[in-house]
């Protein structure tokens, strides 16, 4: 059986529009190709968080201005899924065709349960769309009842929900996409949010953590490398300071203290080192942090932190 890589992608390897998208995703096409002409059966799974803002914030203005239907959340993000999907499809097989690689790349709309009870639904706190500001933000507020935080600095945005991944609904038929070695993108944005009802189940406003969907597939799916990408080639001890240090590898145990000592960021490295914790904790294969640029190195270990049990 060939080796299984789930792969994490990070904001920094899309685009804020359909346009910038297509351009970026070349290189990451390359990128992931690279690792797959390594022998390895890939699992994409994508971020979206501009991408379903921008497609909510459509949907508003035209509810808004010509009375069209009011588009629910979670079928903003399974449009992300398929518009996201189809630009990284249309790419990596360019790719694949190039290098006359025999692989066929495919995307699963996947929906991801979550629990009705889950904390998370009373305390929103994931940002989505634009940013605006606090007059904007306020005014916004009191004609559509969403909640709006600030965010780093940079002005307000709304934020919803985000709760924990419980199940992969659609698990067993992307295992089998993998088994026959398609590069299956799956879970895009972390997967659409469904609850359990008397009827099925049912999509929710929430948007779920994607580093976090992307350890419960990898660990559903056996694989054996689990990597998240992101913009830094490693994960740092005091980040952004004159202190900085790179960390190349660690153990879930030290892993657990430096997260005790808050040396991670809520928002950008600590979902994802809670993510490998998982990965690791669960499964004897290895959780890798690095960056795009430097995958195919870090599949093969020469690059990135290490996460291990």
């Amino acid at each position: 059986m060939k080796k299984r890589v789930v792969i994490a992608l990070g904001g920094n390897a899309l685009g804020n529009s359909p346009k910038e998208q297509l351009e970026l995703i070349k290189n990451t096409a390359k990128k992931i190709v690279d690792i797959t002409e390594k022998g390895y059966d890939i699992v994409i799974v994508h971020g979206n968080g501009p991408q379903v803002g921008m497609i909510n914030l459509a949907h508003e203005v035209a509810h808004n201005s010509v009375n069209s239907p009011v588009m629910p959340f979670a079928e903003c993000g399974a449009m992300s899924q398929g518009y996201i999907g189809y630009h990284l499809q249309q790419s990596i097989q360019k790719e694949v065709k190039k290098r006359g690689l025999r692989r066929s790349c495919v995307t699963v709309v996947t929906q991801v349960l979550v629990d009705k009870d889950d904390p998370a639904f009373s305390n929103p706190t994931k940002p989505i769309g634009s940013f605006y500001t606090k007059e904007e933000s306020l005014k916004m507020q009191e004609e559509t009842g969403y909640t709006f935080k600030e965010d780093a600095g940079r002005g307000y945005r709304r934020v919803i929900a985000s709760p924990k991944p419980i199940k992969i609904v659609e698990a067993k038929v992307i295992s089998e996409l993998v088994k026959k070695h398609n590069i299956v993108i799956a879970a895009g944005g972390g997967g659409i949010p469904v609850i359990e009802s008397k009827e099925g189940l049912v999509g929710v406003d929430a948007v779920i953590d994607k580093d976090k969907t992307s350890a419960k597939l990898a660990i559903s799916l056996k694989a054996h490398i689990f990597m998240i990408l992101t913009a830094v080639d490693k994960v740092y001890l005091n980040y952004n300071t004159e202190n900085q240090k790179a960390i190349n590898k660690m153990s879930v145990k030290k892993a657990k203290e430096y997260m005790a000592n808050h040396e991670f960021k809520e928002g950008s490295m600590l979902p994802k080192v809670e993510a490998c914790i998982d990965f690791a904790s669960k499964r004897r294969g290895k959780a890798i942090i690095a960056s795009l640029e430097n995958a195919k190195k870090a599949v093969l270990g020469k690059s990135g932190t290490k996460i291990y049990k």
